[in-house]
């Protein structure tokens, strides 16, 4: 599977409501719940969060890849959210976050996590395509970003 093919109209948000890093990542979560795509909201949430102890997936740039495998993903799956007032996600370069990408995989499934973060990456390095993501607002313009 493609990280292109990880994507979904039914999850991506360009309001994120939160304020706080625990609170997107509930947000990104609670998405993936109502997409029937995660079976338990606290597994992947712990998940995340064991992740996050060894040290920030805020990357800086406004960037932050959130990501985490365990058994309550169904499959491989990318959430996106926006937030155009930043969340202080504890990034390295100390700047708010605007643009979240929640990977959520399975326990068994292989690398296709780190695939995936390897091309958001790459792409994310580029100025003129966070500005694309951050200027956003539908799925459609959101895609052909990573076509």
């Amino acid at each position: 599977m493609g990280t292109k093919e990880m994507f979904s109209r039914n999850r991506v948000e360009f309001d994120l409501k939160a304020n706080t890093k625990d609170e997107v990542l509930d947000e990104l979560i609670e998405i993936l719940y109502k997409d029937d795509k995660v079976t338990n909201k606290e597994e992947l949430k712990n998940a995340v969060l064991k992740r996050e102890e060894e040290f920030s997936t805020g990357i800086g740039m406004g960037i932050a890849i959130p990501h985490g495998k365990c058994g309550a993903v169904k499959e491989a799956t990318i959430t996106f959210g926006l937030s155009k007032k930043g969340i202080d996600y504890k990034s390295m370069d100390d700047e708010p976050a605007h643009l979240f990408f929640l990977i959520a995989v399975p326990t068994e499934s292989s690398d296709v996590h780190l695939r995936a973060l390897s091309e958001i990456s790459r792409k994310l390095m580029h100025a003129d395509i966070r500005e694309k993501l951050y200027n956003a607002t539908n799925f459609d313009e959101f895609i052909k970003i990573f076509e």
